[in-house]
């Protein structure tokens, strides 16, 4: 069989498209909330929030941001989890009580609740970070104190967190 290069970029092309499992997020940015608790998304993120995003209670007192499609695929693997299980329903109870559906405004803007910037320790300065299927919003201070601390223990790994892969 005789594949031209065209056919074969369009064959590789589906083959990436299959295996898609939604946007990856990355990198630092520093947007600041105004005075009714509202934060600028980074331009480089709006798109992939575009049909609306889920705030949420995050481990290390920082806010998780979830595209709608990522909290539902999260939201079905909860619902398979025993209910039996203590730790299952608290995690539940404070992710789901504590979680609010956004949709950005015309400039790129989302409010965050009163409740999640006090669990945050939100004021003005923000850090939001890509952490790889998640945004992640922390008081700008917060984060710089949990990078200074946790730079040196990454870059002292002398196991693979992932064996096999990096």
């Amino acid at each position: 069989m005789v594949v031209r290069s065209g056919e074969q970029g369009r064959k590789w092309s589906a083959l990436r498209k299959a295996r898609e499992v939604g946007p990856v997020f990355l990198g630092t940015h520093h947007p600041r909330l105004d005075d009714k608790g509202r934060l600028f998304l980074p331009a480089k993120y709006r798109e992939e929030l575009a049909e609306g995003l889920v705030i949420t209670k995050g481990q290390e007192r920082c806010l998780y941001v979830f595209p709608v499609e990522e909290f539902r695929r999260i939201t079905e693997a909860l619902r398979t989890a025993p209910v039996t299980a203590k730790a299952v329903r608290d995690y539940s109870r404070v992710l789901f009580a504590s979680a609010s559906d956004e949709v950005a405004d015309k400039q790129g803007r989302i409010t965050v609740p009163q409740p999640l910037r006090e669990y945050a320790g939100l004021s003005r300065d923000c850090a939001v970070i890509g952490a790889n299927t998640r945004l992640e919003i922390w008081a700008s201070g917060a984060w710089d104190a949990y990078l200074a601390e946790q730079e040196q223990a990454f870059s002292d790994l002398s196991e693979e967190v992932l064996p096999g892969i990096l």
